[in-house]
């Protein structure tokens, strides 16, 4: 039987070697956490296997379509699908015909990657929309995976 007075002078040593790894543990979650939201929805879109980008959020959380919107608006897609998604010399986003599919990982990549790489991924046309060309690769001028997420949850709002 191992003695009460050796296990509390070892208790010390376990808080402190607690101590130090929850540090790190943390760290390496922040980290994890930070490059999924800062990495490029270009590289997400490229790397990711077909069918797998699901969309961390839903509908029902408000702050989150709002901040959506913004980031929408902030992208300039106003300015071919209109300030509401209503469309314009693009589609609308309001109505229920969807040119590739309305699916997470279908949407992530479009707006991505635009149409034509998508086509080359192997994605074919679904629907038909008056379009007047292509749509163009937004994964540079939307910032992050984390934001690409928020704007399709806002486009999914104002789709249901």
């Amino acid at each position: 039987m191992v003695s009460p007075y050796v296990i509390s002078g070892l208790a010390p040593f376990a808080l402190a070697a607690s101590l130090l790894a929850f540090p790190a543990l943390a760290a390496d979650q922040e980290t994890t956490e930070e490059s999924a939201s800062t990495s490029s929805p270009m590289e997400t879109a490229k790397s990711a296997e077909k069918g797998a980008l699901k969309n961390p959020y839903s509908t029902d959380d408000a702050a989150v379509v709002e901040e959506g919107h913004e980031i929408y608006m902030a992208a300039g897609c106003n300015g071919c699908h209109g300030g509401t998604g209503g469309g314009g010399m693009g589609p609308p986003l309001t109505n229920p015909v969807w040119i590739y599919g309305k699916d997470d990982d279908t949407l992530f990549r479009l707006t991505a990657l635009g149409s034509d790489a998508l086509l080359e991924q192997g994605y074919t046309r679904t629907g038909s929309e008056n379009v007047v060309g292509p749509m163009p690769a937004q994964g540079t001028i939307v910032k992050s995976t984390d934001d690409m997420w928020k704007m399709i949850t806002w486009i999914h709002s104002i789709n249901e």
